[in-house]
């Protein structure tokens, strides 16, 4: 597959088919997406691979979580205090798109719970991969972290698997931490859900824009 073909192609996908993923196809993306480049050669990423009923404990300990009321820990802020233009609206039309695509209007609180509660179950997928950098480093090695999602998923594409990078398993990273029994510095940078997904599912159908090359650059000669 052309790099260009697994940029454009790649979604975020959110309906999974129950077949599993080989070990050898996740060490394979694994191992690829590790070429990716960080300052000073540091390769801060780590990387926590859950299936089966590891992922199932994961997921169920964060629902309860949030239906008991638990307030979200992150271990860095994702998102800005204050959303403002054009970033508020990008966001609002993004949630109510996908809203629509699940078939959920604004009067189904409990219907709207239990679609964001199915984040924390990878949307079905059969694979999750967390990835985690030491707290003791500085900012700029979440850029790295960043390349490194990105080649992950690209290189799933090209395997053939779909996937969706999720801020919301880092939630409640204190109980991956302690399920996992990973270290206290270990930071909970996103969680990636990996797997075939289900073509058939409407909300694999919903797709979001991306703001012209104009709107973003600058021109200086």
């Amino acid at each position: 597959m052309e790099v260009q073909d697994a940029i454009k192609g790649r979604y975020s996908c959110r309906a999974y088919l129950d077949k599993p993923v080989a070990r050898e196809t996740i060490s394979q993306i694994l191992d690829t997406a590790r070429c990716a480049p960080s300052s000073t050669n540091m390769q801060p990423w780590q990387v926590a691979v859950v299936q089966g009923e590891t992922l199932k404990r994961m997921g169920e300990q964060m629902i309860a979580a949030r239906q008991e009321g638990d307030k979200e820990k992150p271990d860095y802020d994702y998102y800005p205090y204050e959303w403002f233009e054009p970033y508020r609206s990008r966001r609002k039309a993004t949630g109510l798109a996908l809203y629509k695509a699940l078939g959920i209007g604004k009067d189904q609180p409990d219907a709207r719970m239990q679609a964001w509660c199915n984040n924390y179950l990878l949307f079905g997928a059969p694979v999750g991969v967390l990835v985690f950098l030491d707290g003791r480093l500085a900012e700029g090695s979440l850029a790295d972290i960043g390349i490194f999602v990105q080649n992950l998923v690209l290189t799933a594409r090209d395997q053939g698997l779909d996937s969706c990078i999720q801020a919301s398993l880092g939630e409640y990273p204190d109980i991956v931490r302690e399920l996992l029994g990973l270290e206290p510095e270990m930071t909970l940078f996103c969680g990636v859900a990996l797997g075939y997904g289900d073509p058939e599912a409407a909300v694999n159908q919903f797709r979001t824009p991306r703001a012209a090359v104009e709107e973003f650059t600058r021109w200086y000669d």
